[in-house]
């Protein structure tokens, strides 16, 4: 587990060089209405872009995870905040989204997630999730049959397979952004050589 009161050496900038929206690709600058967007809002998509056939293929793939959802946007931010905590990926941890906002999250549920298992405010169902989430995060042999026995009494098969990639999804690219350290555009508190949280405040809203 890793100890929040753990530090780390200071903190610089992203370590890899992003590219201007004016050099996207045009058929990716077009996808993601690159030039109607915020850069935090385009995000890891800035390093992405060195490689535009990938990068326009991990759009597809983003679009399906978090548009083509069975299962509730609130349910599914608060297991990324908890894998972004695991993963130390500092702009995963600020961000919100308005979908999961408008689905009932609150700074209090977020804060929920020092200790999602011993939370009162977080459904069992939420609970579940979060520690396979987690789990995948942390130590993914660990998720044996009793671990999908106990999704089984709350996920149909469809959203178990859902659930599971999309904790994938924020496990793998969100370790991938940690060593990007792009933090440039977030709040103070995550510009330190402290381990940081997504509770706390500070948090910014995306499309």
């Amino acid at each position: 587990m890793l100890a929040e009161e753990q530090t780390r050496s200071p903190r610089g900038g992203t370590r890899l060089k992003m590219v201007p929206v004016e050099e996207f690709d045009p058929e990716l600058r077009q996808l993601v209405a690159a030039d109607d967007r915020t850069p935090l809002e385009l995000g890891l998509l800035r390093v992405h872009a060195h490689r535009p056939s990938h990068a326009k293929a991990i759009v597809g793939l983003h679009a399906a995870l978090w548009t083509d959802r069975l299962l509730p946007d609130r349910l599914l931010e608060l297991v990324r905040l908890r894998i972004a905590f695991f993963n130390q990926c500092r702009t995963c941890m600020a961000i919100r989204y308005p979908g999961a906002i408008a689905d009932g999250l609150t700074e209090a549920l977020v804060c929920s997630l020092e200790k999602p298992h011993e939370a009162p405010d977080l459904s069992a169902v939420e609970q579940a999730a979060i520690r396979y989430g987690e789990l995948l995060a942390t130590d993914h042999l660990a998720i044996d049959e009793s671990v999908y026995e106990d999704l089984r009494e709350h996920f149909t098969e469809e959203e178990i397979v859902e659930l599971g990639a999309y904790c994938a999804f924020c496990v793998g690219f969100g370790r991938l952004g940690a060593t990007w350290n792009m933090i440039e555009e977030l709040p103070k508190r995550f510009h330190d050589g402290q381990v940081a949280t997504p509770w706390g405040g500070d948090a910014i809203t995306i499309r």
